[in-house]
């Protein structure tokens, strides 16, 4: 399958996802989850795995363990293409690129890599550059982020404001527009992917992967 686009009824079907969040309309409308918005999404992870890396994406059912909110299904579909993350919803279309939520061993590699005069002037450059795009709709986000200084860092450091930081990911949100049905919607997450690259790539390099058991925050 070629991507082309989302067409009207993805964006209809997640619509009425909001207003009915049911077993029976999802049973009702699968047909057309699975034509008008996975299969989409499959094409266009596919065709972009080979420049970014691997695709994944997530099954449609929300995990309503912990949850007071028990709908069962997420009103919108997500995957990952490498490091890249894809999100479409009735609001459009969206992009993120980096890591999220960092594990406790991740945090501390963060951490020392932003202290350190090179790698932290690395990343100071990099967003830096990111933010200068900030009116292209490229924005800096994280899971949370500390209201003072982290343990151990002087409250005064140069670079304070990315320390405080327990994620970092670049994010980009674009409202429906005709291109959306379109292949320009691959060429809009194409461009935010490499525009986000060195980002990802200071991420892997000075952070990399959690080496805890489940490489789940504590």
């Amino acid at each position: 399958m070629t991507f082309r686009g989302w067409p009207e009824e993805a964006l209809d079907f997640f619509e009425g996802l909001e207003r009915d969040n049911s077993r029976a309309y999802w049973t009702a409308h699968k047909a057309v989850y699975e034509e008008c918005v996975l299969g989409p999404m499959t094409a266009l992870t596919d065709e972009l795995a080979a420049e970014f890396g691997e695709p994944r994406i997530f099954r449609p059912y929300r995990d309503v363990r912990f949850s007071a909110d028990k709908s069962p299904y997420r009103t919108d579909i997500g995957a990952t293409v490498g490091s890249g993350y894809i999100r479409l919803s009735a609001a459009g279309l969206a992009a993120g690129n980096g890591m999220y939520l960092l594990a406790p061993d991740q945090l501390d590699r963060y951490r020392r890599a932003v202290a350190a005069d090179r790698s932290g002037a690395e990343l100071d450059q990099i967003t830096t550059a990111l933010a200068a795009r900030s009116a292209g709709g490229i924005s800096l986000t994280g899971h949370d982020m500390l209201r003072t200084a982290p343990r151990g860092y002087p409250p005064d450091h140069p670079r304070i404001g990315l320390l405080r930081y327990k994620g970092l990911v670049a994010w980009h949100e674009w409202a429906v527009e005709r291109w959306l049905g379109t292949t320009a919607a691959k060429d809009h997450v194409r461009e935010f992917l490499v525009a986000t690259a060195p980002l990802a790539d200071w991420l892997d390099a000075h952070v990399g992967p959690s080496e805890l058991p489940d490489g789940r925050p504590r």
